[in-house]
């Protein structure tokens, strides 16, 4: 027995990482492998064909992961979907499925034919659980989302059972009981989007009480966050996963551990699209913290109605501003060469459009002031990272949750939900940047420099990066045992 122990403490831990087909989840679960191979585990990357030929075409991402050798490898399997397929929001649901498709027959066949330690898919890929479970080998997944949304999740059996859902009228303003931590502050607007549909039917709500059926039948969950940001939810999440590991800000916690060794790749991206760095040279140019930075991230799409507003509403506050506008933000078509120019040419004096930016390096310019944000997880905690101030502007998922949590929770920002007219983009953008500008700064750099605490020696992240670390190292042990 002790020589198979001895033997079992030399094996590397072999991590296959799973994430789900868009940005958001394939930028921090690259960063979570980077974290693994600083710590010496191996890990298999797996991505689709159509996500990683983007990947490489506009990141470093080959030449940044060869410096660890043999620990890292891409493997890649097909989407399922037509090359033609626009692979939207829209079309979110169709995307996961197909990849479901191919993915899980090629899981059970990579589970068989390496030696696989631990599977730490999106929390979202629940059928990996049940995979693991069906094999023998651990499974942790990773929940991209924000936890108090998770947590939000967590309570929709309860909030059916006691008939909170569906709504029995039409008052989204009424507040949502049976969410503990939560109670008094979110309403029914506040939930995420699938809430207003039929949990019965819905795809979306469906996929939502699976994920949290399987969390408790796996080994722990990883989130993107830090108990002084989330801890009444990280609180309650633990008594269906007591293995749950906070570990972010991921972005810092890999930038402080690069630092640590050395390593001078400090601002790689992962972007699946092209950034553009003139932005940066652009807010070389304006005064300090005179900029408001707009960005929907990587899925969104709006009317052509919606970017006028916005515009006119940019226009009006007399603020600078720097705007991403994807090339495929328009809803339901394709790029209107002319409407694009003409948004362009009418910004030319007050602001500066690029389709794509280096968001974390945007972040953290002096010339920023504030985000004008989707709310999505990693933008909301890259926000308070550099501490910049929100104005929300939240549609799926989470991003309804955390708009709220910003401005009623944590007091960062404004929350503006889906409303989009000029005037109130105006009056949120001129109480931003001025009125209450040194209310907002003063309570998120204190959460900046919570979460720069979090990351360092004996802090609750590292400590919980520490301990995930160390229980995939045990899983190796068991499994030779």
């Amino acid at each position: 027995m002790r020589d198979q122990y001895e033997e079992a403490s030399n094996i590397i831990p072999h991590v296959l990482i799973f994430p789900l087909p868009i940005q958001g989840p394939i930028n921090s679960m690259l960063q979570l492998a980077e974290l693994f191979c600083l710590a010496g585990l191996k890990i298999t990357f797996l991505n689709t064909i159509h996500n990683q030929q983007r990947l490489l075409r506009c990141t470093d991402v080959q030449s940044r992961f060869e410096k660890y050798d043999e620990l890292f490898q891409f493997v890649t399997i097909h989407d399922g979907l037509p090359e033609e397929h626009p692979r939207s929001i829209e079309q979110f649901g169709d995307i996961i499925s197909s990849v479901q498709t191919v993915a899980e027959p090629f899981i059970r066949e990579i589970l068989l034919s390496r030696h696989i330690t631990c599977v730490i898919p999106d929390a979202l890929c629940y059928y990996v659980v049940d995979i693991g479970n069906d094999m023998g080998v651990q499974v942790i997944p990773f929940d991209t989302i924000s936890p108090s949304c998770l947590w939000v999740y967590l309570c929709l059996p309860k909030l059916i059972q006691a008939q909170q859902i569906p709504f029995e009228d039409d008052n989204l303003d009424a507040l949502v009981t049976h969410i503990p931590a939560m109670e008094g502050l979110l309403r029914r607007r506040d939930l995420p989007h699938f809430c207003l549909l039929d949990y019965k039917t819905d795809p979306s709500f469906l996929a939502a009480l699976t994920e949290i059926e399987r969390i408790p039948q796996a080994h722990g969950i990883i989130l993107n966050t830090f108990e002084d940001l989330d801890g009444p939810f990280l609180s309650n999440i633990r008594s269906y996963s007591p293995k749950t590991y906070g570990i972010g800000p991921i972005h810092l916690q890999l930038k402080n551990k690069l630092v640590g060794q050395q390593i001078t790749s400090l601002l790689s991206s992962n972007s699946l699209w092209q950034e553009d760095q003139s932005s940066i040279k652009w807010l070389d140019a304006q005064p300090v913290g005179s900029v408001i930075y707009v960005s929907f991230g990587s899925l969104i799409v709006a009317s052509k109605e919606e970017i006028l507003e916005f515009w006119h509403g940019l226009i009006n506050s007399k603020v600078r501003f720097l705007w991403v506008l994807r090339p495929n933000i328009l809803k339901g078509s394709e790029m209107d060469y002319k409407f694009m120019k003409d948004i362009m040419e009418g910004s030319k004096e007050n602001g500066y459009i690029v389709s794509w930016a280096p968001q974390k390096k945007i972040l953290g310019h002096q010339a920023i002031g504030g985000f004008l944000t989707h709310s999505g997880w990693n933008s909301t905690v890259e926000s308070i990272v550099e501490g910049k101030p929100m104005i929300c502007w939240s549609h799926n998922v989470d991003q309804r949750v955390n708009s709220r949590l910003v401005e009623k929770f944590w007091q960062i920002g404004l929350d503006m939900k889906d409303n989009c007219d000029r005037c109130t983009i105006e009056r949120m953008i001129k109480n931003l940047m001025g009125t209450k500008r040194d209310e907002f700064k003063k309570s998120i750099d204190n959460l900046s420099k919570l979460a720069n605490l979090s990351v360092g020696e004996g802090g609750s992240s590292n400590n919980d990066l520490e301990a995930l670390i160390k229980d995939i190292k045990g899983f190796t042990k068991l499994k030779k045992m």
